[in-house]
């Protein structure tokens, strides 16, 4: 049953993005012209910015309690990137749709060809994103149910927590720590507060699925079309004899094309994420270090511990899979003209030996991602910034003894 619905959501006019497109348009940041309204999906993305801004007053509020306020900050930062990656993708949806519009008519293109090699290349980077894909979703799905039942479970386990709610030294469990204009410790003031708290984790937990994944599967399409670039421009010659010179020509020129298109189009996509990418680094750094400071202090139960634990996990899974995927193109666009050399160039004439040399020149122009203006999303990158954060935690630790 699973098997089959996944299969629903693959639709030949996008061979790669169908499933992340679903879930784009599902939780209002992918909107077709010809779609619904996208009014409701607009007035959900300004709500969350509200209940965003609402946890910052009470970060303030609670700013003199560190336990308080870590749990508040290690949310509320993340919220901060939710809706800024929602905000912008609705910003910036033009060029959004340049890219996955782009991406799609150039898949159909070499599809139609029925090329064997073109065919199995595009095929196995496609079931890897399936695979990354789901895996992700899978990920956020469990951090975010991790985050709604983890108050409830930590007040059912702990008959001592029960006994101070009902002699009314603490209040009902919270899943977030947010400012409402009501008393939200008890009665209905508490449930409507659990109510949007819930609301809000599914939100964010659905905008960052699908935008990440979204990203992650782009970066995959990058580095499996420069593997293919390669594959081609080694193939250039494979009819020694058969070929004229304008057949050579031609061949070659299709390969200048498809890198320009590459360049073009991946130009385009660091464009949409490194401001998104330059929050979020930022933020991650701090996280991670507030994370690992709430697990280590002596006033946090085990059932906090756990969930601090998978929140810092889905934290670092989701930098890693920007930065190893950011990697992945960065390194292939660093060999792809070594099927140039690999190919049979030392048997055509002078003429035609000239333009694989300028094609040769073009291809060692390298594609990276970055996060803002300041770094590059690679692996050196990701260690760099868990050794920050080890730094940030080491220097807090001993400040507080």
């Amino acid at each position: 049953m699973l098997r089959r619905y996944l299969s629903s959501l693959e639709h030949e006019d996008n061979p790669l993005l169908s499933p992340t497109l679903w879930g784009l348009q599902k939780w209002g940041m992918w909107q077709p012209k010809n779609g619904p309204s996208p009014k409701i999906s607009n007035a959900i993305h300004f709500a969350a910015i509200l209940f965003v801004i609402s946890q910052y007053v009470e970060l303030w509020l609670i700013r003199s309690d560190l336990n308080l306020a870590l749990r508040n900050l290690s949310v509320t930062m993340l919220s901060t990137v939710c809706v800024f990656k929602a905000s912008t993708f609705v910003a910036w949806q033009k060029y959004w749709r340049n890219v996955i519009e782009n991406v799609s008519k150039l898949e159909k293109c070499q599809l139609s060809k029925k090329d064997k090699m073109t065919n199995t290349i595009i095929d196995e980077y496609t079931k890897y994103s399936r695979r990354v894909t789901y895996f992700y979703w899978t990920l956020v799905t469990a951090t975010v149910l991790t985050v709604i039942v983890a108050p409830l479970v930590g007040f059912l386990s702990s008959a001592e927590t029960r006994q101070r709610i009902r002699n009314g030294y603490d209040s009902y469990p919270e899943i977030m720590s947010s400012w409402v204009p009501f008393d939200r410790s008890r009665g209905l003031g508490y449930w409507v507060s659990v109510l949007e708290h819930i609301l809000i984790c599914f939100y964010g937990g659905g905008i960052v699925a699908t935008y990440d994944s979204n990203a992650v599967v782009l970066m995959t399409f990058f580095a499996g079309q420069l593997k293919l670039l390669s594959v081609n421009c080694s193939r250039l010659f494979e009819d020694e004899e058969e070929m004229t010179y304008e057949e050579e020509i031609k061949k070659i020129r299709e390969c200048h094309y498809h890198h320009l298109l590459l360049i073009k189009y991946s130009k385009i996509l660091n464009g949409l994420l490194s401001p998104v990418m330059f929050l979020y680094v930022i933020i991650c750094s701090l996280m991670i270090c507030a994370s690992a400071i709430q697990i280590t202090t002596d006033g946090t139960t085990t059932m906090q511990r756990i969930w601090i634990a998978e929140y810092l996990l889905a934290l670092i899974a989701q930098l890693f899979l920007y930065c190893w995927h950011s990697n992945e193109v960065l390194v292939m666009s660093n060999v792809v003209d070594e099927g140039v050399y690999s190919s049979a160039w030392w048997s055509r004439s002078i003429r035609v030996r000239r333009c694989v040399l300028l094609l040769a020149g073009q291809l060692r122009r390298s594609v990276v991602f970055t996060a803002g203006p300041f770094t590059t999303l690679t692996l050196p990158t990701f260690l760099a910034i868990l050794k920050g954060s080890y730094s940030y935690y080491t220097l807090l630790s001993n400040k507080e003894d």
